[in-house]
């Protein structure tokens, strides 16, 4: 199927063949149509899915059948969505995709000044695209008015869900008209999430285009047992392989993500971190950097790095197993977008066994083990065992056994004593 025959109009159409794009993704297939009748909709996909494009097109479209008043334009369309860099990527879509329409739109988030965006809002602008906190602020003031929405879109609500930001978007749902179409995007469905859509959305239509939770076939899940002291020295062994040009990194912690940069840099690998207590220009320049190649090592916490969207990335590094299953699969859909090949990596020391257990419960699949590499778990071994299955074939699961005592573990880099 190609653009064409979901109805676009031309100007967008034209704009995406510029951008190289001729055919849609299954949720931009699926979800283009049902946006363009002005049908509520709820829809459930992995990151690198191409959901933005499977709602900032039909908005595009549906805004420009009916001409805003160009001297007095009024927000007709507001897509809530939880971090900055994930909107700023919102913004970028719609500057792509509506380059050969009348439609304007601008970005509002926090952590920066906000003078250059009160100046886009008072010229005037029919999409906004905004995250909570910011917003609520910005009504306080006076200077955005949510009585003219037409089409209301929440994206990757299980995230607005982990942030806390249930609260901000009770708050912001009734100051939208009652007649408006609603879009809800969610890359996961739990019950609260499907809570939240229900006080959102009128007979909306589902789409599903994977199974919940489930990750994307195409990348290539591996994991290292390894003790939490060797965790640096097995990132730095498996960084000197010359076929990972770039890779991000996950940590829990803003703390931890500084630290694995500075370890990183005594190694000359260059890396930045990402998170929360950079400022804004500092983690959009780490980023920039990143997508350039200039900068080999992006290391993110999640929160920072929802937004992200590299082309071609083909590595994603587990430093620290997340507590949450359906972060990982956040996490590890930073690669394989698209269609293109992607490689997951994830360390699991002891404290994270469980943690693994829950992702691998989730995604139900067993992660891949790699046992050969130089910094085995201590007191730990692996052992295939010889049982044979009704076509008397040898299975592939690996599992995990006390190691022999004799057998001990290469000491840290960092932590030799003297």
């Amino acid at each position: 199927m190609q653009f064409q025959s979901l109805g676009i109009i031309e100007p967008i159409l034209k704009a995406l063949a510029e951008e190289g794009y001729s055919t849609p993704t299954p949720i931009q297939e699926q979800c283009i149509p049902i946006v363009l009748q002005g049908t509520d909709l709820m829809g459930c996909a992995q990151t690198g899915t191409g959901k933005t494009a499977a709602f900032a097109i039909p908005i595009l479209q549906l805004l420009g059948d009916v001409p805003a008043n160009i001297k007095k334009r009024k927000i007709r369309s507001l897509i809530l969505t939880p971090t900055r860099e994930l909107a700023i990527q919102i913004g970028e879509s719609f500057e792509a995709y509506g380059r050969h329409t009348q439609i304007k739109h601008t970005v509002v988030f926090g952590g920066v000044s906000q003078q250059s965006q009160t100046n886009a809002l008072q010229r005037g602008v029919d999409v906004l695209i905004a995250t909570p906190g910011r917003l609520l602020d910005l009504i306080g003031q006076e200077f955005i008015s949510l009585s003219h929405i037409e089409i209301f879109v929440l994206d990757e609500a299980d995230r607005m869900l982990d942030m806390g930001f249930i609260h901000d978007i009770k708050r912001i749902l009734p100051m939208l008209p009652t007649r408006r179409q609603s879009l809800f995007f969610s890359a996961t469905m739990p019950a609260e999430i499907v809570k939240l859509a229900s006080s959102i959305l009128h007979n909306p239509k589902n789409v599903a285009v994977t199974p919940p939770s489930s990750t994307v076939d195409i990348i290539q899940q591996s994991v290292y047992f390894v003790d939490k002291v060797n965790k640096m020295n097995l990132l730095v062994d498996i960084l000197k392989d010359p076929k990972i040009k770039t890779a991000l990194v996950f940590t829990r912690t803003k703390h931890g993500a500084d630290k694995v940069v500075k370890i990183l840099h005594k190694f000359n690998i260059s890396a930045e971190a990402i998170h929360g207590n950079k400022a804004q220009n500092a983690r959009q320049r780490a980023l920039s950097n990143f997508k350039a190649q200039t900068t080999r090592i992006l290391v993110a916490t999640d929160i920072a790095a929802r937004g992200i969207d590299v082309d071609n990335l083909e590595y994603v590094i587990n430093f620290e197993l997340p507590n949450i299953p359906e972060t990982y699969v956040h996490r590890i859909g930073r690669t394989g977008r698209a269609g293109a090949e992607g490689t997951a990596i994830a360390f699991c020391d002891a404290e994270e066994r469980a943690y693994l257990r829950d992702i691998e419960k989730l995604i139900k699949k067993q992660i891949e083990v790699v046992e050969d590499h130089a910094y085995p778990m201590e007191g730990m071994r692996y052992d295939k065992p010889k049982v044979q299955d009704q076509n008397n074939h040898m299975p592939h699961a690996n599992k995990l056994q006390a190691k022999p005592n004799h057998l001990v573990r290469k000491k840290s880099y960092f932590n030799r004593s003297k």
